[in-house]
């Protein structure tokens, strides 16, 4: 009898570690928080030999690590296909500007989805899906959002996508809830600053939540606080390089502030923490940009070949780790290849939600992966990359075949870059499980598996192009953020933001 007893609590204790929603009073908390064109490369644990992430490292040491993570090459594609489960060019996004960064309105939501779970949901930071009003995030599914607008503070462009006149990173006005306020600080610090204050407001509620942490660092223009931008400077950085660096080792402060406030608040155990960035890393961190690379300090891109807007796994590859105490084993890795697109199955899965809109997500959930059910998923699909961007007014079609590739978990093929002179190359193909770097094509060697591929990629286009809706639309008269600013100022002002104590 005593065995028995045992037995049961066993599988008591298992079936608790693996399903914890159905047992718990709520669905988990959920907090994601990405970085904007960091890359996989200036993390300390990463192998980065100068850029100092204590914070970054002991979350890389608590959590399960997916060390082939993919995403998109640059960050409003990424940000739909988080939001959606699907490719991003199946939501309309083509581009980061020019009307093509708005997200499909047809498209149900991340918080869409979680909100059949109870969930409430917050943004704090960079939306980049469109600055219309009906393409806000309030109007999207999120009860809170505090953003900035365009797709980084102080762009405007000749279309809709512009954020608020005269934007800096110190002070900058942002949009709360459909309204200005004046800020004052560093960006990245007032993001992180308004999530710990919703957060804090909503850990004792009845309700689980989701907070989606999205910070316009380290994008460009490359400024950093100062304390943090003197390290890089002092040992002979350029500008470029110290504000990008800069920047990284300020959000590594903040994921210390959070980890912190976390621990304080007895969150850990009811909440799962995710920290990713939304495209490879920018040529800010290789001193590219304006600014020789430093004497005595090579470029470091953690092996990988391409940077930010390139269709090479340098591209798309980005840190992904997730920690949930209690729950999920700490210090693994996950080799199966996981995508963008697997994060609303996934959260969705987590939370008990079994409704999906099946005909948009595509993606797959990873939980058996996390939990432990699984040590690999099926080698059964491909995930598709294409840089997009061609200039507004062209026919997609004909870039169809140029700046693309398509990844399976052992191979990727990259098709050749287009070029003025109308030339074009057979395209490359790489054993990724033996060369990583993207040194030896091997392309004549393997014909009948780019030909698989090549076929894969016509129904993925043949799929995706009656889908980019905002193709050929015409360009907005007028910046939204320009004119709610206006009206705002000459209505009522623009208020202090009052920062909540924590």
């Amino acid at each position: 009898m005593q065995f028995i007893k045992k037995l049961l609590f066993l599988l008591l204790i298992t079936a608790h570690a693996v399903t914890p929603h159905l047992f718990a009073s709520k669905a988990p908390n959920i907090i994601l928080v990405i970085t904007d064109d960091q890359g996989y490369g200036p993390i300390g644990k990463h192998g980065h030999p100068w850029i100092r992430t204590p914070h970054l490292n002991k979350l890389y040491d608590t959590s399960t690590r997916f060390t082939r993570f993919m995403v998109s090459p640059t960050c409003a594609p990424t940000r739909s296909a988080l939001m959606t489960g699907r490719h991003p060019m199946k939501n309309g996004v083509t581009h980061t500007i020019l009307e093509r960064e708005r997200m499909t309105l047809k498209a149900t939501t991340l918080p869409q989805v979680l909100k059949q779970a109870g969930y409430t949901s917050g943004i704090f930071g960079k939306w980049h899906l469109g600055d219309e009003e009906p393409y806000q995030p309030h109007n999207r599914g999120f009860d809170e959002a505090f953003i900035h607008g365009a797709g980084g503070i102080g762009q405007a462009y000749n279309c809709s996508c512009a954020d608020a006149p005269g934007n800096k990173y110190f002070d900058p006005t942002v949009r709360h809830n459909g309204s200005f306020v004046k800020t004052k600080g560093f960006c990245t610090d007032i993001f992180f600053t308004a999530a710990l204050g919703w957060i804090k407001e909503k850990k004792q509620g009845n309700a689980p939540f989701f907070a989606y942490i999205t910070t316009n660092a380290p994008h460009g223009p490359f400024i950093a606080p100062p304390k943090n931008s003197k390290y890089f400077t002092d040992r002979g950085f350029g500008k470029t390089q110290a504000g990008f660096y800069g920047m990284i080792e300020n959000i590594d402060e903040n994921m210390g502030r959070l980890m912190d406030k976390l621990q304080e608040w007895d969150l850990y155990k009811d909440t799962i923490l995710i920290f990713m960035s939304d495209n490879g890393m920018t040529g800010g961190g290789s001193g590219r940009i304006g600014q020789e690379v430093a004497k005595g300090y090579p470029f470091f891109n953690a092996g990988m070949k391409g940077l930010k807007g390139s269709a090479e796994e340098g591209g798309v590859r980005v840190p992904f780790l997730v920690r949930w105490d209690s729950q999920w084993e700490s210090g693994r890795d996950i080799e199966t290849l996981s995508a963008h697109i697997d994060v609303l199955p996934t959260f969705a899965e987590i939370a008990g939600i079994k409704k999906l809109p099946i005909d948009q997500v595509e993606g797959r959930s990873f939980l058996p992966l996390l939990n432990g059910k699984k040590k690999k998923l099926p080698d059964n699909r491909y995930l598709f990359t294409h840089k997009g961007r061609w200039p507004t007014g062209t026919n997609p079609d004909e870039h169809k075949s140029f700046n693309y590739s398509i990844r399976s978990e052992k191979w990727r093929y990259v098709a050749p870059q287009s070029s003025r002179k109308g030339t074009k190359t057979q395209g490359s193909l790489y054993n990724m499980k033996k060369d990583p770097g993207q040194k030896n094509n091997i392309i004549k060697k393997h014909p009948k598996v780019v030909k698989q591929m090549q076929a894969a990629y016509e129904q993925f286009w043949s799929d995706a192009r009656p889908l980019m809706v905002n193709e050929g639309v015409p360009m907005s008269k007028t910046r939204p953020y320009h004119v709610w600013f206006e009206e705002q100022s000459k209505s009522g002002g623009i208020p202090q933001w009052t920062a909540p104590k924590l």
